[in-house]
């Protein structure tokens, strides 16, 4: 079974979240965007994938387009680890994290869908696991600057059946303002997106370590100064993430290495897919560290994670699920959580294909 042909389809869908437009990369957010991998075999399986693109589509897109696609078109679609391998050494050259891996991501992805529904299996039986038929979501409020609107959200979370939440604030107002409206008894983390020097993170640290959260993710920038970040977590007993933002398993084996973190967060969709993933998942077991992926998607790569976790069959990770209204879903209510949990589709590769009908009215 060789690969036939590779497509890529971008997608823009509008959202809300309660707040005014966020932003990341210098740009403001408007519409959540989605680089969509088509896969075809000679066969005629068909397998999607999605690569990370926030702020970056054009770049993604080009990458698998012009520089993987011809390299991959023609090889056998089952033998996913060595062109896994075989295309991360032929483009090493053009940088080993960012544009190349997100777009492999999204090619590697669409293998595993591919080779599930080759097998008439769902992915998370394909790969050995008894399987779970849910599993546990938390809340990822979007940045608001605001702690009237964050205890707003945090109340709005709690009301829908979130258990925990995940801010994106760096000033202290607003993660007291979401401890006083969760209370006690909820698990609050805060994502800081890289802003702090170690000095900065530990003066921060301290002061943030009264609303006792659950999780402090990426204080510091750089954020593979593991050192750094080994160091605030020994000096102050916080509990440390990281990970979305690490090159493939050789930078999370030296993560966990320094002792930086409580908590490995590897994103599918940027870490080199599933293949990568799974790399990752038995490093972080034999380090003791808790497998938590970062899953802020709509597309093929939440599907990808949550079959990926369901496949582990053990209780511990939960599934990131951002906060905000869609104006359309690829995959109509499997991505909203129901009661807390998410359920996990059975069918075969990924469990579910994405509508057309979505993928035609926000091409972008």
């Amino acid at each position: 079974m060789k690969i036939a042909r590779i497509d890529s389809h971008s997608i823009k869908v509008p959202f809300t979240f309660g707040g005014n437009p966020t932003g990341y990369g210098g740009r403001n957010w408007t519409t959540n965007n989605i680089l969509l991998v088509r896969v075809e075999t000679d066969t005629g399986l068909i397998g999607w994938g999605e690569a990370f693109c926030y702020g970056c589509t054009d770049a993604v897109r080009a990458a698998l387009d012009h520089m993987i696609a011809p390299i991959a078109i023609g090889r056998d679609a089952g033998d996913i680890g060595r062109l896994s391998r075989d295309l991360q050494q032929m483009l090493h050259l053009f940088g080993r994290y960012g544009i190349t891996t997100f777009a492999l991501s999204g090619l590697d992805i669409a293998l595993w869908d591919i080779a599930g529904k080759a097998a008439n299996l769902p992915l998370h039986r394909l790969l050995g696991g008894a399987g779970r038929d849910s599993l546990p979501a938390y809340a990822s409020l979007l940045k608001y600057r605001d702690p009237e609107r964050v205890a707003a959200r945090v109340k709005q979370a709690l009301d829908q059946g979130y258990g925990h939440i995940k801010l994106h604030e760096t000033e202290e107002a607003e993660v007291k303002a979401a401890r006083e409206a969760a209370g006690a008894g909820v698990a609050i983390m805060v994502d800081t997106n890289c802003p702090w020097t170690p000095e900065e993170a530990r003066h921060m640290t301290l002061k943030l370590r009264p609303y006792d959260l659950h999780w402090l993710e990426e204080p510091i920038f750089p954020p593979e100064d593991f050192t750094a970040i080994a160091k605030l977590r020994a000096g102050t007993g916080i509990a440390m993430a990281a990970g979305e933002n690490n090159c493939t398993s050789f930078q999370f084996r030296e993560m966990f290495a320094a002792g930086a973190v409580d908590y490995a967060q590897p994103s599918v969709t940027k870490v080199g897919g599933v293949t990568e993933f799974q790399k990752v998942a038995v490093l972080a077991d034999a380090a003791g560290v808790t497998l938590m992926p970062h899953s802020p998607y709509f597309g093929p790569g939440f599907l990808a994670t949550l079959q990926l976790m369901a496949a582990r069959g053990e209780p511990g990770g939960m599934i990131e699920r951002y906060h905000m209204d869609l104006e359309a879903s690829l995959y109509g209510e499997l991505v909203t959580p129901v009661k807390g949990s998410f359920v996990v589709p059975t069918g075969p590769g990924l469990g579910c294909d994405p509508d057309p009908e979505v993928i035609k009215t926000y091409a972008a």
